[in-house]
């Protein structure tokens, strides 16, 4: 079996470990753009030695966008400030990725540290949407705005949206992409039976849930270059009574592999306030193994993957192909130069000159095209 530190080969891209930063919102973005700050937390992490740098959760249109600072790609405006992001990430030797996203009711609220609450209009606030006119209840009633019940017509504009927004993504240089499809945002409210109380083609049995999700897929694959990975992360699991179900991910994850999605990230929950779960070391990662085992198709997993032995143990026993590295990579940028260490295997990793040089003492290092001629005069 690989381990932490084997490459790992995606159609035609290969990750150079099994490490990557998932998306992680920074609420850092103005009208969508991407700015220094994105530049740096994101550079940090391929200096540091990460295989993958997914770019947060980035609306596919405005009313899209969980806070005003989330990042876009509705317009073409947005395309540069993240193409010079992926310079700098594949230049440092991660795979730049992106996740595309719509917030759906979970849209229009002000960051975590002001408390997730909704925005009134008179402070910016937008209409949310969702598949059936149904509040997202948050603690003390946070989030509380029901969402417009969307028609066929918003379906497919949204649709359009996500295809748009992924050849922006191609022009901005990522190599992987990413469709969010959990944490209780507008796909994840279509798949879940909490949340979509339907009397239509999207709404009732899976197959009709379902439909939105695999409608979306097909058109990320056409706008998509066919050399290019497709992921989507999912909430394998609701957590709540009535709710989404690890069998559902199964069936799910069957048929998306079968329309060209080549990784699933798998996550749990967020679909509604009341949700009851045990959080421990790797406590998501049996529903990686599980959707992995069942279907053949590689995961990722996530949650509280804190130890390099213990990511290690997830991709040598075969529980997922990847490990997706949250709150420890935001306090330790250089978590998988730390870990090549623990592990014996920093021969495996490569850092930038500047650092090898006094990190890896003995090591050779190759310097990025860019700095070639640094120093000369």
């Amino acid at each position: 079996m690989p381990d932490l530190f084997d490459p790992l080969a995606l159609r035609g891209v290969t990750l150079r470990n099994r490490i990557g930063l998932p998306p992680l919102c920074q609420y850092a973005a103005h009208d969508g753009l991407a700015n220094d700050w994105h530049l740096v937390h994101l550079g940090a992490r391929a200096v540091g030695g990460a295989g993958l740098v997914i770019v947060e959760a980035t609306g596919v249109e405005p009313r899209g966008r969980i806070t005003r600072g989330c990042l876009g790609l509705w317009c073409d405006a947005q395309i540069e400030p993240l193409a010079r992001i992926t310079r700098f990430l594949a230049e440092h030797g991660a795979v730049p990725a992106i996740q595309l996203a719509h917030a759906g009711r979970k849209a229009s609220a002000t960051p975590p540290w002001q408390g997730d609450r909704t925005l009134a209009p008179e402070d910016g606030g937008w209409e949310t949407v969702g598949p059936s006119p149904i509040a997202f209840d948050g603690p003390g009633g946070a989030l509380h705005h029901v969402p417009r019940e969307m028609n066929l017509d918003d379906i497919a504009t949204v649709r359009q949206a996500f295809a748009d927004a992924a050849r922006r993504a191609d022009a901005a240089g990522f190599e992987l992409l990413e469709l969010h499809a959990a944490h209780g945002y507008l796909l994840h409210s279509f798949l879940s039976p909490l949340t979509n109380r339907r009397g239509d083609a999207y709404g009732g049995g899976l197959d009709n849930r379902v439909r939105f999700t695999l409608e979306t897929v097909r058109g990320l694959r056409a706008a998509w270059p066919e050399q290019k990975p497709l992921a989507v992360r999912l909430s394998t699991v609701d957590w709540a009574p009535g709710g989404w179900t690890l069998d559902d991910s199964v069936a799910l994850a069957r048929r998306l592999k079968d329309e060209g999605v080549d990784l699933i990230d798998c996550s749990t929950g967020a679909i509604v306030p009341d949700e009851q779960y045990d959080e421990g070391p790797s406590w998501q990662v049996p529903m990686a193994a599980h959707i992995r085992r069942e279907t053949g198709i590689a995961t990722a997993a996530v949650g509280c993957i804190v130890e390099p032995r213990q990511a290690d143990a997830i991709v040598r026993s075969g529980d997922a192909d990847l490990v997706l590295i949250g709150t420890e990579m935001m306090r330790d940028p250089a978590w998988p130069f730390h870990a090549a260490e623990a592990l014996g295997a920093l021969a495996r990793l490569r850092m930038p000159p500047a650092y090898d040089y006094v990190i890896r003492p003995g090591y050779d290092a190759e310097p990025p095209p860019s700095w070639t001629s640094a120093g000369d005069s």
